[in-house]
């Protein structure tokens, strides 16, 4: 062989190599060109966490969809049956039974933690206090003049709670019943229009009950306290003889908990590298109420948000490849 054909041989042998290392991990990591789908739902830090999630999946190589879905009959309904490959937010708080629900089915897997941990609760302006100085034990609640405070014109005598959409379940209007609380529960149409109602209460200080959960955005820009109720437990949900209330269950408040992945049952055989990079999938609480807050705050879109996330974090996320 002449040196020129060494050369070349040795040229086009590196150049064959570098081309390797430079490969997109998308070239060897896709095992199917079939779509992974995953979940949006009716909140921010959901589509957030989806579009992070998928974002790194499409920059490995995958084709990826986001269906738009129910967030609790998605547990026994589409991820059973593989219309949606991967669910990144389901809260203990709400979740839970149904969670449990789609375990027993055999045709789901829990992926892990998302990181942040989940609080959801009735939740009150610190100005309201002075109105009602009982708060946050719930029991001032059940002081006429109390719920009055918090009453609108067309809950009046009763006070008003702003509960969140009625797919979210949250068991609001039973527990009013159970605590016998002089309360009108209203559930808001989206995620989006609760927060704006709570944002143009808050400027006007006017009276204003209502869902606020954590992690989000609203508990760091306005100062507030959330009630107090009894501990939940699963007897107080699940045994009327539980509690305070001895004929009526959810005599309690809303359960605390974890964020919990969820993929249906085909996702490791099918996409193995896309599963390990969803099952590593985590985020900060912090990090992720700051991004929240760029969507809902700032106006900016949900993909802009996803992707500058995608580009600071990469070496985090090509770890959770490998």
């Amino acid at each position: 062989m002449t040196r020129i054909s060494t050369c070349r041989s040795a040229l086009f042998a590196a150049t064959a190599l570098a081309a390797t290392i430079l490969m997109p991990l998308s070239a060897q990591a896709v095992e199917s060109s079939d779509p992974i789908k995953i979940a949006l739902f009716d909140w921010t830090s959901v589509n957030l966490n989806a579009k992070i999630l998928g974002g790194i999946l499409e920059k490995l190589g995958y084709t990826v969809e986001y269906p738009t879905g129910d967030y609790l009959s998605s547990l026994t309904t589409s991820l059973t049956n593989g219309d949606v490959t991967v669910g990144v937010e389901y809260w203990d708080t709400t979740a839970g039974e149904a969670m449990k629900a789609s375990e027993a089915t055999g045709e789901t897997e829990r992926l892990g933690m998302l990181g942040p941990k989940a609080k959801e609760e009735w939740w009150y302006p610190l100005y309201m206090k002075e109105k009602c100085p009982g708060l946050p034990n719930w029991e001032a609640l059940k002081d006429p003049k109390c719920a009055e405070a918090f009453s609108t014109a067309e809950t009046a005598p009763k006070g008003r709670y702003l509960g969140g959409p009625v797919t979210w379940e949250g068991f609001d209007d039973e527990r009013v019943v159970a605590l016998d609380l002089p309360f009108t529960v209203i559930h808001a149409g989206t995620d989006a229009a609760m927060f704006a109602e709570l944002d143009s209460a808050y400027q006007r200080k006017a009276p204003v009950m209502l869902w606020v959960y954590s992690p989000h955005w609203a508990p760091a820009k306005y100062e507030g306290e959330w009630v107090e109720f009894p501990q939940h437990t699963t007897e107080c949900y699940e045994d009327p003889k539980w509690g305070i209330n001895p004929d009526k269950a959810h005599d309690c408040g809303k359960p605390f908990g974890e964020i919990w992945k969820f993929a249906w049952g085909g996702m490791k055989d099918k996409w193995p590298v896309a599963y390990k990079v969803a099952k590593a999938y985590q985020i900060d609480a912090a990090d992720l109420n700051e991004l929240s807050g760029e969507v809902d705050l700032q106006g900016k879109t949900i993909e802009d948000v996803a992707a500058a996330w995608i580009t600071a974090n990469e070496a985090k996320w090509k770890a959770w490849a490998e």
